[in-house]
């Protein structure tokens, strides 16, 4: 029985999420300690790309950990904090780039794709329905169509089905 508790509880930690702050960089009020972890989890750490800062275990994680929560506690809002991180290290380091002239074509890029999208399938059905689909034979081709039918002997002699 204990043992299957112990396995459940390893199971578990493995299962949540691995934070990489620690203890010595958290703040002491844990109201300024909440902004810290959501404007790091705002944040992208430039040597792992895919993390967050308060994901990553990386130097330079860390010390963008320590300059957030250096500019919460000078009394900085966060959106003076993320100004002053992203005037530093660029709109690269927001995870969920802001939407400015600069980041327009990344933010209409999909819409772009999908008006461009649906003009190509309205252009390519119309262009479509507007062919004949099949072209009607004169009496001369049906005369030498059936012909060769008849000399392939596919269809009956026309006397035989008259």
């Amino acid at each position: 029985m204990m043992r299957r508790l112990l396995l459940a509880l390893t199971l578990l930690m493995a299962a949540a999420p691995a934070f990489a702050v620690n203890p010595d960089e958290m703040l002491a009020d844990p109201a300024l300690e909440a902004r810290a972890r959501t404007l790091s989890a705002e944040l992208r750490c430039m040597v792992c790309q895919n993390q967050s800062i308060d994901d990553s275990n990386a130097d330079l994680a860390k010390n963008l950990r320590l300059l957030v929560r250096e500019r919460i506690t000078d009394g900085d809002s966060d959106q003076q904090v993320l100004d002053y991180i992203v005037s530093r290290y660029g709109e690269f380091v927001l995870l969920k780039p802001r939407f400015s002239m600069r980041t327009l074509l990344l933010w209409g890029a999909p819409v772009l794709l999908i008006l461009a999208g649906g003009i190509s399938l309205v252009v390519f059905a119309r262009k479509r329905a507007g062919k004949p689909t099949g072209s009607k034979l004169t009496a001369e081709e049906q005369e030498r169509l059936a012909e060769l039918l008849e000399k392939e002997a596919i269809i009956p002699p026309r006397h035989m089905t008259e």
